[in-house]
């Protein structure tokens, strides 16, 4: 009988233990979830840019006093720049696409387009904040940088001095690391179209900022500002024929700029390219670098950045390197 009862107790401890452990584990598991809930609750996603704003064309055209010629800061290859001044004081810098790409892109997606590419930002690219579009007017909007292109500064001052060797490595730099973002960095990737010295802006800092990217739908063959800033493999194919617009043929761009940064030479529609890589397979750097500028003692980054030019420009699609490899040199010889 005391057996039996003592038997009895122990199966109804080990029943209180089991029930303990239980209840114990739900009551932990409970106060885990209480504790996770407040931090899902505060998560936030990281912050984006808020895609392009749609501007009334009669709010551009007050912006732009009816787009007099006086407010004109610049000409490109799609269209002409003006300054623009906006209710509460907003600045921007207008771009109004010339007619002929208007008509012939009638129905290309431009708002779409525009609305994708807006999303990208980043320290060495020009913003874009909107756009309009009406019968006739396509209407771009960009962040207002006051800045001068590096055309300009190469080719068009006549004190082209003023860009030592190490401002011009920084602007190539700034540069890589811009078109890198568009190519790597932002989703979708973005392919410039047309990477030239005067799709790069300069600042007080000598700090690059790209612009004009993304548009290469507006006039994807022809060839007037064009010519020269992209590989041959650019005009081939049309359809399915692997020709266009790339990746690669931006890289090729960039590597023209290389080689004007260090020669101080116009592209010349692709003259330039074939004039310098004899000099510098050669390692003929007298002839090579810009005459303005006196040859550093130390001229390894100037080589380094030929061979990176070189490399741009002398290969192939396939065999080209990417704007992310060129970037990391470049950054690698602006910290040296």
């Amino acid at each position: 009988m005391m057996n039996h009862s003592k038997h009895v107790a122990y199966l109804i401890i080990i029943s209180l233990l089991c029930t303990s452990t239980v209840i114990l584990g739900a009551v932990l598991t409970l106060i885990l979830l209480c504790k996770k809930k407040p931090v899902q609750t505060q998560e936030t996603p990281p912050p984006t840019k808020p895609s392009a704003q749609v501007y009334p064309l009669t709010n551009i055209d007050v912006a732009t006093d009816g787009f007099n010629h006086r407010r004109i800061v610049g000409e490109g290859r799609f269209g002409t720049v003006y300054a623009a001044i906006f209710e509460k004081g907003q600045i921007a810098a207008v771009k109004r696409i010339h007619s002929r790409h208007v008509l012939s892109n009638a129905g290309f997606g431009f708002s779409r387009i525009l609305r994708s590419i807006s999303l990208a930002q980043h320290p060495n690219i020009v913003p874009i904040i909107g756009y309009s579009e009406g019968p006739g007017e396509r209407i771009i909007v960009m962040e207002f940088v006051g800045m001068v292109c590096l055309d300009y500064y190469l080719h068009q001052n006549s004190d082209g001095a003023s860009l030592d060797w190490n401002h011009r490595l920084k602007i190539a730099a700034g540069a890589a690391k811009g078109l890198e973002y568009l190519h790597e960095g932002v989703a979708p990737n973005i392919i410039h179209g047309c990477v030239k010295a005067s799709n790069i802006l300069i600042d007080v800092n000598f700090c690059a900022r790209l612009c004009d990217y993304g548009l290469s739908f507006l006039a994807p063959q022809e060839k007037r500002g064009l010519l020269g800033h992209v590989d041959d493999e650019y005009w081939d194919g049309g359809l399915g024929g692997g020709g266009g617009a790339c990746k690669e043929s931006d890289v090729y761009g960039f590597g023209v700029v290389l080689l004007e940064l260090l020669s101080g030479r116009l592209c010349d529609e692709g003259r330039l390219v074939n004039w310098s890589l004899p000099l510098i397979k050669e390692k003929r750097f007298s002839e090579f670098l810009d005459p303005r500028l006196a040859i550093p003692s130390e001229i390894l980054p100037l080589v380094r950045l030929a061979k990176v030019a070189t490399a741009c420009v002398g290969n192939s699609r396939k065999s080209r390197p990417s704007i992310g490899q060129v970037a990391t040199i470049l950054s690698s010889l602006e910290m040296d």
